[in-house]
């Protein structure tokens, strides 16, 4: 048993504990304080409350709010008002109620002491505040959470500066790892710089009334490969990984060279991204001429979904926008004009446009467009890193399998290159090889049976996204929830077209 549950039922024992003594002074049956639900019945009938806080408490996760605040008003009843009773009452119960239980200073004082007690305005505002934060912070982390879109790589289907609603609700509420952190702060603090979260309390991967990920599911997750990072987001970061800059320069180089900003961070602390679920887990995955296959059937392509296409023109022509937009072609103020790129061949450009805008192009005469299909890459930088041996690249990538709960594969040393950090890092175990022989957890293995699903994540703008082929699955426990809703837009102004439109 992980040290995380450990803590966990711990602090449930003294809270209910506490519970028992606090029943027992105010002339309750003090083993009813040990069943759920029916222990609440009794507080809201001993404060004289309406019976209906009871039943909106049952209301799935907003009901904690009720939960709470029906235990901060028995605490009142003790004659408890102060902003510090009521802060432990919500943040440390197993310790507080223990102490109301068996303190001999500490009475049950009735509904008379509440009624005659008047709070200052001031204290009115503090007590909404503390709330209120306590409310959003619950809100946020199991119900929704809003997300601004910061790069291109989801365009045209989602632009710069999308402001959407995320659903948590859509694969199941997952309990943080790191529940112990400051609220609406993501794993950075403002201007201190130093993380917002403490990782002494670590609880495992929970997710409540969890649903599985669906196939085009646009989906937030945590970046998997941001466990390790070189805290230089200008340069590094999410941008140019810890392991893409161990690969180009070597460990000992890294360490050497940035060891004073390298960081770890755990699973719910890591960057969010945004992108499509293309594949789940036990398909197979193939990419040929930038069309997705899965299972060895070809996918549909989103009309929104933009890559890039070969624009010739006649000599000494320049591209600029608004030759662009006159054929057809919308740069949005949020691109750069990279979406227009010289390719070293003359009169010939690259322009990444959407499939709906090529069907509507108007090329002048002497115009050719044409398909750009992505050279091989020579550099290893695609996963699993050896595709200048087998000529993989973003546009001709695969096949590939995607582990599946349950399955299991042999140990040989390919499926070691695309699977080894889903048994280690991912699923927790030790690995070892010794001599080509594979000890998991100190047992000799040959195969593998996987413990999560995993999923294949990619931007809708297919030459301009950093996704799961350059740095592979996405484990089930890096999923954060579904995009749901644009609820605003900018650009330079509103987008009013773009307000509460349901993401497809």
């Amino acid at each position: 048993m992980s040290i995380g549950y450990v803590i966990f039922i711990v602090c449930t024992l003294l809270w209910h504990i506490g519970l028992y003594g606090m029943f027992k002074k105010a002339g309750i049956a003090s083993w009813k304080a040990f069943i759920p639900i029916y222990n609440t019945w009794l507080m809201t009938s001993k404060m004289g409350l309406n019976k209906s806080w009871f039943f909106l408490q049952l209301i799935p996760i907003a009901g904690q709010f009720i939960t709470i605040w029906i235990t901060i008003k028995f605490v009142e009843h003790f004659g408890r008002f102060g902003f510090w009773h009521h802060a432990a009452t919500v943040l440390v119960p197993f310790i507080y109620f223990p102490y109301l239980a068996y303190s001999d200073n500490e009475k049950f004082a009735g509904k008379l002491v509440v009624d005659n007690y008047k709070k200052s305005g001031t204290r009115e505002w503090v007590d909404a505040a503390v709330f209120a934060i306590v409310a959003a912070t619950i809100i946020r982390t199991f119900v929704f959470e809003a997300y601004t879109i910061p790069t291109p790589s989801m365009e045209k289907t989602l632009l710069v500066n999308d402001f959407l609603f995320v659903s948590k609700f859509s694969y199941g509420p997952r309990l943080p790892n790191t529940p112990i952190a400051m609220p609406f702060v993501h794993h950075t603090m403002p201007i201190s710089g130093t993380k917002s979260y403490v990782e002494w309390i670590h609880l495992p991967y929970t997710r409540w009334m969890a649903s599985p990920v669906k196939r085009n599911d646009v989906v937030v997750f945590n970046f998997p490969v941001n466990d390790t990072l070189i805290n230089d987001e200008a340069n590094f970061g999410s941008r140019t990984t810890y392991y893409e800059a161990v690969r180009q320069l070597g460990r000992d180089r890294v360490w050497q060279d940035y060891g004073d900003i390298i960081i770890t961070r755990p699973v719910d602390k890591r960057e969010n991204f945004i992108k499509r679920c293309v594949a789940i887990g036990g398909d197979e995955l193939k990419v040929v001429n930038g069309i997705v296959y899965i299972n060895g059937k070809p996918q549909d392509i989103f009309p929104q979904s933009e890559r890039y296409y070969k624009l010739e023109v006649p000599p000494n022509t320049t591209l600029d926008a608004d030759m662009l937009k006159d054929m057809g072609i919308q740069i949005h103020k949020g691109d750069d004009i990279g979406d227009i790129r010289e390719t070293g061949e003359a009169n010939v450009y690259l322009i990444n446009i959407t499939n709906e805008e090529k069907a509507s192009l108007h090329l002048p005469t002497g115009y050719k467009i044409s398909d750009y299909i992505m050279e091989i890459d020579q550099q290893g930088s695609l996963f699993p890193y050896y595709n200048a041996t087998v000529k993989w690249s973003a546009d001709n990538f695969g096949p590939i399998v995607i582990p599946q709960m349950g399955s299991t594969i042999t140990l040989t040393p390919d499926n070691l290159i695309r699977y080894q950090r889903c048994i280690e890092v991912y699923e927790g175990n030790a690995f070892e090889n010794r001599n080509g022989q594979i000890y998991i957890n100190g047992k000799l293995a040959t195969t593998y049976t996987f413990k999560m699903n995993y999923y294949w994540m990619m931007g809708d703008n297919r030459h301009n996204s950093l996704d799961s082929r350059y740095w592979g699955f996405v484990p089930e426990d890096h999923v954060v929830g579904k995009a749901s809703m644009i609820w605003f837009s900018w650009e330079g102004g509103p987008r009013w077209k773009r307000l509460f439109q349901m993401i497809k």
